[in-house]
């Protein structure tokens, strides 16, 4: 360890860490609303709209997620959609977790008992009141759990969007070792603040779900 190095890094490593907290926040938002369409379009009555959820979440878990953010911000720009790299790595995880909530909200409902929905359907509710009142606010516990995995999933693999040049808490680390040539001492930095990242997801995860309603 160069502690030297280490004391000058610091400052500049927590602005890679806000970046990397800017880039997770509006990630998972953006990535839990798509996988809320695509998790209730899975258990949609339209069989075509069930296929199409059902592609879209084996190609994101079938793929790297590295391939996912270089097509996202190679392929876009030749369809005409111009993208900052920030932008370019939000899109790529927002539809990489979009797929994997997908899955934890499909999970998440289809573990409710049946007979709810049916006695819904019975009273004269529609399909759509059905979850919206009655199946989606009781999954919303069993869903907090994955949700956070997700989350924590995110903060790890923004490390990737050092690839294209996104400045991140590693990036910024790379930047640091360019100029002063300490490898060791820098990752280890980056490591450290990752794992103080994670655990606070982690127990804001375990606190928030302490309070909600059994």
């Amino acid at each position: 360890m160069d502690w030297q190095v280490a004391i000058l890094a610091i400052p500049a490593l927590l602005v890679g860490v806000w970046a990397t907290i800017r880039v997770c926040v509006v990630a998972i938002v953006f990535g839990t609303i798509i996988g809320l369409v695509v998790g209730l379009a899975s258990l949609s009555h339209f069989a075509p709209t069930r296929l199409a959820a059902k592609v879209y979440v084996e190609f994101i878990r079938a793929t790297p997620l590295l391939i996912q953010l270089l097509l996202v911000y190679f392929a876009l720009p030749a369809a005409g959609i111009e993208l900052s790299a920030f932008w370019a790595g939000v899109v790529a995880l927002s539809m990489n977790a979009g797929g994997f909530i997908a899955e934890s909200v499909r999970g998440a409902i289809g573990g409710i008992d049946p007979g709810q929905a049916e006695a819904a359907k019975s009273i004269g509710m529609t399909h759509g009141e059905t979850l919206r009142i009655i199946l989606l606010p009781q999954a919303a516990r069993s869903f907090l759990p994955p949700l956070t995995n997700e989350l924590i999933s995110l903060i790890k693999n923004s490390a990737l969007l050092s690839v294209i040049s996104v400045y991140e808490l590693t990036r910024s680390g790379q930047e640091i070792i360019a100029l002063h040539f300490t490898p060791v001492t820098i990752y280890l930095l980056i490591a450290v603040y990752y794992y103080v990242l994670i655990t606070a997801v982690a127990t804001l995860s375990r606190f928030a779900e302490r309070r909600m309603p059994a």
